[in-house]
């Protein structure tokens, strides 16, 4: 998983410095006022999300069988938990029927 959000921030560094450098050149139009470096990093972020989808395809599909895996086994362990208490419950309260 962390793989996967490092590469996804490369991708987008990478696109950041393409964006900046068209746009400090005059290729890309500049924002309005003070508002170039947001202009710069929403547009970075616009290119940078399909790039990202398509090339990081495989790295994203292992990030997700991870945590696929992970959510099993912390159900599995939450169903074991629970199997157990309700066990320790169903011998208190035969224990406490045959007091009584």
């Amino acid at each position: 998983m962390l793989r996967y959000t490092l590469m996804r921030l490369g991708v987008f560094v990478g696109c950041l410095v393409v964006v900046w450098g068209l746009v400090y050149s005059g290729v890309a139009p500049r924002g309005l006022g003070d508002s170039n470096g947001m202009w710069v990093l929403l547009l970075s972020l616009v290119i940078s999300a399909p790039i990202s989808f398509v090339v990081l395809r495989k790295e994203r599909d292992r990030a997700s069988e991870q945590i696929v895996r992970k959510v099993d086994r912390v159900k599995a362990d939450m169903e074991a938990n629970r199997s157990q208490e309700d066990l320790a419950d169903d011998a208190a309260r035969a224990a406490q029927g045959q007091t009584s």
